[in-house]
């Protein structure tokens, strides 16, 4: 049997309170009743929930801690990974999360009212056709970092905020694959913050703004 959610948060983040805990607890059950109707996550993973995907986006927090009253925008989100672990770790931080299939978009909309997140916003539409400026955003493994950054590079406030930029969540040898975007990148090895082999590979690229 996997670790219990709020077990497996609280040993890596003990500034947790009870509120947060609760709210991660009730997410995982969340993720498993809509999984039964809309695949959001892939059936065998589910049995992996916290460590896959519910800590695999906290990884961010790790990395970078969100001021209060920034703004992020969750690009590529699915059922709402990373934003809303990263929504209920910071609640004074506002999280748009946009995905182009609609269904998963009800999704995220759906398990944010169950859990009472009052800073969280989501639509369908594709990254590129976002308005909104934003001071971080971040996305979970889309596609490669060259394709990738021109869809939000245009997304970012005109705002002198120390380590804002895009935190892109990504497995494996990333080295060809920030050469062939040409960024310049931070790369935050996971397997650094968290035990479990699943994050052997696993890194958070920090891309920084200007």
């Amino acid at each position: 049997m996997p670790t219990a959610i709020r077990t497996l948060l609280s040993g890596y983040f003990p500034e947790l309170t009870e509120d947060q805990l609760q709210k991660y607890d009730h997410m995982g059950e969340l993720y498993r009743e809509w999984n039964q109707k809309i695949n959001v996550i892939s059936r065998k993973d589910m049995e992996e929930l916290g460590v896959h995907h519910i800590l695999h986006s906290l990884g961010i927090a790790k990395v970078v801690r969100f001021p209060a009253h920034t703004a992020v925008l969750d690009v590529g989100t699915g059922g709402g990974l990373p934003g809303l672990p990263l929504a209920v770790m910071f609640p004074e931080v506002k999280f748009h999360l946009v995905d182009s299939i609609g269904k998963k978009i009800h999704v995220v909309e759906e398990i944010a009212r169950e859990l009472h997140l009052q800073n969280v916003t989501a639509a369908q539409v594709r990254a590129e056709h976002v308005r909104e400026k934003f001071d971080f955003v971040v996305s979970r493994a889309v596609t490669r970092l060259a394709n990738f950054y021109p869809w939000v590079m245009n997304s970012f406030k005109k705002s002198a905020l120390p380590n804002k930029g895009l935190y892109y969540l990504k497995g494996g040898d990333l080295t060809e694959e920030i050469a062939e975007s040409g960024l310049i990148a931070q790369v935050y090895e996971l397997k650094e913050y968290f035990n479990e082999e699943f994050f052997e590979t696993k890194k958070v690229v920090h891309i920084p703004m200007k």
